[in-house]
């Protein structure tokens, strides 16, 4: 008779049958995250597995079962703790392939971090699937905390087994963790086969797998050190730049405007997409604003996301193309773990503006309680704070016209400068169901319900800016407005992106307005940009005074107007690669050494004038 084992628990089973069990267990779930990552097909799936990527499957699998078999030890139970494994991996899979639908982008690791925004899971997969998953997680931890509290009344053979399971799986995992250190074993082990594309991050969950794609994303430095870093190199940099100030600033006015940034969420223009035409303009009342003043389009880092993304880039002007590509999120990656970030916001607090961030929503949303208080925003208003909560018919979120409200308040105070920076929500996702009708009725290739419903939102958006900049005509104070979309909307489907160049479904609208009319471009308004370039663009479009860092802004925008991994606009063209002449590449290497050495670096740069 073959021998009997306990394992972890008192009933007798057999050995064998516990290592096919597990064993079965892992290659199913690790089936399961490729079919989830590539679309619901079953072909991909086999094929990535066992023909085209038979290696970096069973490498992923065997940190999967690194995973069980920790989850089984903190039980003390094999059948609970893989239970809690299969609940795990089911909705880790099912949130993939949710990214992947709206925004066509892979879940990383930072994301897990948004398990806690319950309200807006809810709304982002329904009601009634978000109760389920929740009623599923909530009954898996309950017996899989009832199991590790049962666990000490094993005998202690099995704690000794049990205990001892536990201290080298989870030291397999922190190893695991460290991923991306040089000689990380499980990295050169990918590395044999692994072909790891940088600007995108979808192929690299296609090419490895997703658990390769995920393991790729785990901790790693903001950015690489640059070959020619030091202090020696930052000073020479700073005092350049801060040299130029002396000469551009000695015709700039010293004026202390009010400053007001709005960041859209989702604004866009559906007809600029082909595939998509409308009975009627939802965004009129936009363009009769931008047809008055300096205009064009934005180049968002991602479709359908990224909010907070955008945010970072604007506020900072700092790139996210000049990060490694793992480092997803600043907001919950980066910034948290700094005491200082120059910022528009440290700057105009230096020249002593109120600075104020709106958010109609929650203080926890990627983090920005604590992101804003390290820019340094003197306040944070949020959906709890604010004075005007207006919503639209069953529109779950603020309406826009409610939060310029909250704007056109702080104006009032005519003895200070303000600083305000707004992201609204109105417009956030789902796009169906927020208006008993829709003014708009598209022409489009598919989900045509969630576009008319869109175009309805971005209408009453463009509309409330309309009202909002004709009040700011009784404002004294000269004010000036940044207004933009953060990205896309993720309801376009695959035959509306397949007819559209991929660098369409980056492209969002913007304006810059002056209440006094006095920008230097307002003529313009097919300007092309990106978010970093917003502040020193602002500044020097306004006369305001300039700081070094935005004086070298300045100078690489007019070489490199928009950039961002795999999109480059330059001489009027787009590209997927970065090809620059010898000062273009000059340019490109200072700023890319200032950021390394605010975000990775010794903050030589911060001990200079450069940022003020």
């Amino acid at each position: 008779m073959k021998k009997k084992l306990q394992i972890f628990n008192k009933r007798p089973v057999k050995y064998s049958m516990i290592v096919i069990g597990l064993v079965l267990l892992v290659l199913i779930s690790n089936l399961y995250l490729q079919w989830c990552q590539n679309d619901l097909s079953m072909d991909l799936v086999f094929k990535f597995a066992f023909s085209w990527h038979t290696e970096k499957f069973i490498l992923g699998s065997l940190v999967l079962l690194i995973f069980l078999l920790f989850l089984c030890s903190l039980a003390g139970s094999i059948v609970l703790g893989s239970i809690l494994y299969a609940i795990t991996i089911g909705i880790l899979g099912f949130a993939d392939y949710q990214k992947m639908f709206y925004r066509t982008e892979p879940i990383y690791p930072d994301d897990i971090k948004m398990i806690t925004e319950f309200g807006l899971l809810r709304e982002m997969i329904g009601t009634i699937p978000f109760l389920f998953i929740l009623l599923i997680a909530a009954i898996g931890l309950f017996f899989f905390g009832r199991a590790i509290y049962k666990s000490r009344l094993l005998p202690k053979k099995m704690q000794i087994i049990r205990i001892s399971s536990l201290v080298i799986t989870l030291a397999l995992l922190f190893y695991i963790s460290n991923f991306n250190s040089q000689n990380n074993l499980v990295r050169k082990a990918y590395d044999r086969t692994a072909l790891w594309i940088p600007y995108s991050q979808k192929m690299n969950y296609y090419n490895t797998g997703f658990m390769g794609g995920f393991l790729y994303n785990l901790k790693v430095e903001a950015m690489d050190k640059p070959e020619n870093y030091s202090e020696k190199t930052i000073k020479e940099i700073t005092e350049k730049y801060t040299e130029k100030t002396r000469e551009t600033n000695s015709d700039s006015q010293e004026e202390q405007p009010n400053i007001i940034f709005v960041m859209s969420e989702s604004f866009s223009d559906p007809q600029n997409l082909t595939g998509v035409t409308a009975n009627k303009d939802p965004l009129k009342d936009y363009y009769d604003i931008a047809k008055t003043t300096y205009s064009g389009k934005m180049l968002s880092q991602n479709y359908g996301g990224g909010t907070a993304n955008i945010e970072f880039e604007a506020l900072t002007s700092f790139s996210m193309e000049l990060f490694n590509p793992q480092m997803t999120t600043p907001y919950t990656m980066l910034i948290p773990k700094m005491t200082e970030m120059p910022s528009i916001v440290s700057l105009l607090n230096d020249q002593n503006y109120q600075t104020t961030a709106i958010h109609p929503y929650n203080t926890s949303m990627y983090k920005r309680k604590d992101v804003y208080k390290t820019l340094g925003f003197n306040q944070f208003i949020s959906e709890d704070t604010m004075n005007y909560k207006e919503k639209i018919e069953k529109n779950p979120y603020i309406s826009d016209e409610s939060a310029y409200k909250e704007v056109l308040d702080l104006l009032k105070n005519e003895n200070d400068p303000q600083f305000v920076h707004l992201v609204t929500m109105q417009t956030h996702m789902p796009y169906s169901d927020k208006y008993a009708a829709s003014d708009y009725s598209s022409q489009s290739l598919g989900n045509k319900k969630a576009i008319d419903s869109y175009m309805q939102d971005v209408a009453y958006s463009s509309e409330a800016l309309k009202q909002f900049t004709t009040e700011l005509n009784n404002v004294k104070r000269r004010t000036l407005v940044v207004f933009w979309g953060d990205h896309l909307p993720s309801i376009y489907s695959d035959e509306i992106k397949a007819d559209n160049d991929e660098v369409q479904m980056h492209e969002t609208e913007f304006l810059m307005y002056d209440n006094q009319e006095k920008l230097k471009e307002r003529k313009t308004h097919d300007a092309i940009s990106s978010p970093f370039y917003f502040a020193p663009t602002l500044f020097d479009q306004s006369d305001m005074q300039m700081t070094g860092f935005y004086q070298l802004l300045s100078e690489l925008e007019e070489e490199l107007p928009a950039f961002e991994k795999g999109f480059y606009y330059k001489d009027k063209k787009w590209s997927k690669t970065l090809s620059l002449n010898k000062a273009q590449e000059e340019l490109y290497e200072e700023y890319r050494l200032i950021q390394y050495d605010i975000v990775s670096g010794e903050n030589y740069s911060l001990k200079t004038d450069f940022f003020k």
